[in-house]
């Protein structure tokens, strides 16, 4: 295909004024969303085959977290596309000033495997609620979602609304090389420069949900047992490929020991003795994944875990103690089932070693020390967190997700969602019945009025 043509297409259809039609948005938010129920087992075998997702995990990591998505912005919509007036100084009497909220035009999304469902599916609500048209690009690694999504959105759409591109019809470098009037991009931080590089040529504003290495501090107050069941949990969720798992844990060396006694009694209670061969533990996406994270296996002491199943791309929940800042496994995020471990014994030093590094997406915290807390969430810059819990973040569609500095930038879900796919318009409007003329030549004499009224 010809994307300068499809291109042409949403352009033309957007210059229309049919999708800034509230009804017409309201009218395919609902399709998607009966698309997505009508569909729904088909969508969480695809998930199934591409990751090993069980039906309940499929279902509270992408399912449910879209329909959520889409239950809240269809009920709000309403409330958001109207103008918002806002206080207008003394000075532009008798003017009032106004917000609107109007779409860019048309939207590129791009997204990743690890999530096929959930993160290309609440850009798009976002974007459909701004009332943009839709350009997506979805992943080819996870290739049966991929597949029925593309069916789903293509058979049911009109293209000149929401077209799905893959790589077969149109290379990155071409897709990167046209004019969109909004980008959307999900994945590392190596793409991210890719597209944010593509997208400065036309100057074209973007949102970027990069990863990186997300920490997870334990200190000496925290409930150690909800602790390690906790991150026992989030950490080996979906395998670890989740870009807000906590990437290391820093703990204080008075805890460790009882720490890691808790994250593996918890692990051999949710997957049982042999791991491997759970039907409810999810695979790596692709051998290459497997491979790269494999050849991370081999620093520090594996207190847990580091057999792995290459005939079926698996991997154990894997604890590595002995590891310090300068090791290699803590140069890039892993994105896998590998959980490294620093112990500290001082709180404001290592606070100090976070500052050092890049931003990360996520940082969690358990603890019960209301200074500590405090310390963590003023001192240190990041993404999004939880206090005593981990991922949680992410579930709340009236949160704001999103990175800073090397983890991303820009924010959605919810109406942050629909705010990031909107142009913010201001609009003074002012009546013909009084025109005051303090403002207009000859100044003279003015001065004193003028600054009575601005202070």
């Amino acid at each position: 295909m010809e994307i300068s043509k499809l291109l042409e297409k949403q352009r033309n259809f957007f210059n229309s004024n049919a999708t800034k039609n509230l009804e017409f948005r309201l009218e395919n938010l609902n399709k998607l969303k009966h698309l997505l129920e009508v569909h729904e087992g088909e969508i969480l075998h695809a998930l199934y085959e591409d990751l090993n997702k069980s039906n309940f995990e499929a279902y509270v990591t992408e399912m449910g977290i879209v329909k959520e998505e889409l239950s809240l912005t269809i009920k709000n919509l309403p409330k958001w596309t109207k103008r918002r007036r806002v206080h207008t100084p003394i000075t532009q009497f008798p003017s009032q000033s106004f917000i609107y909220s109007e779409p860019y035009g048309i939207s590129l999304i791009i997204s990743p495997w690890n999530y096929p469902l959930q993160l290309a599916m609440i850009p798009l609500i976002g974007s459909l609620a701004a009332g943009n048209c839709n350009i997506l690009k979805l992943s080819q690694k996870s290739k049966n979602t991929t597949e029925i999504l593309t069916k789903i959105l293509d058979e049911n759409f009109d293209e000149r609304l929401i077209r799905v591109v893959n790589s077969e019809e149109v290379s990155n470098e071409e897709l990167l090389k046209e004019n969109y009037d909004y980008i959307f991009f999900t994945g590392s931080a190596k793409v991210g420069k890719v597209v944010m590089e593509a997208a400065a040529k036309h100057l074209t504003p973007i949102t970027l949900e990069l990863g990186g290495k997300s920490p997870c501090i334990v200190d000496e107050t925290a409930n150690i047992t909800l602790a390690g069941k906790t991150i026992a949990w989030g950490k080996f969720l979906n395998a670890g490929q989740t870009c807000v798992a906590p990437d290391y844990i820093l703990v204080d060396k008075k805890i460790k020991g009882r720490l890691i006694e808790e994250i593996r009694r918890h692990l051999f209670l949710f997957y049982g003795t042999n791991i491997l061969e759970n039907p409810e533990y999810p695979k790596i996406i692709s051998p290459e994944h497997f491979k790269r994270l494999i050849d991370l296996l081999n620093e520090g002491k594996k207190e847990f875990g580091g057999n792995s199943n290459l005939d079926n791309q698996k991997i154990e929940p894997t604890i590595l103690s002995e590891i310090n800042w300068d090791s290699k496994i803590m140069e890039e995020e892993i994105f896998g089932p590998i959980l490294p471990i620093i112990e500290y014994d001082n709180l404001n030093s290592m606070i100090e070693e976070i500052k050092l590094r890049p931003k990360s997406l996520a940082l969690y915290l358990f603890s019960e020390d209301k200074i500590n807390k405090e310390k963590i969430k003023n001192e240190i810059s990041y993404g999004s967190g939880c206090i005593n819990d981990v991922l949680m973040q992410l579930a709340n569609p009236n949160l704001p997700f999103g990175g800073v500095g090397n983890s991303g930038m820009g924010k959605y879900h919810g109406k942050f969602s629909f705010d990031t796919f909107s142009n913010k318009k201001s609009i003074v409007e002012k009546p013909n019945f009084l025109d005051i003329p303090l403002r207009y030549p000859p100044y003279k004499d003015k001065l004193g009025l003028l600054k009575k009224i601005m202070k």
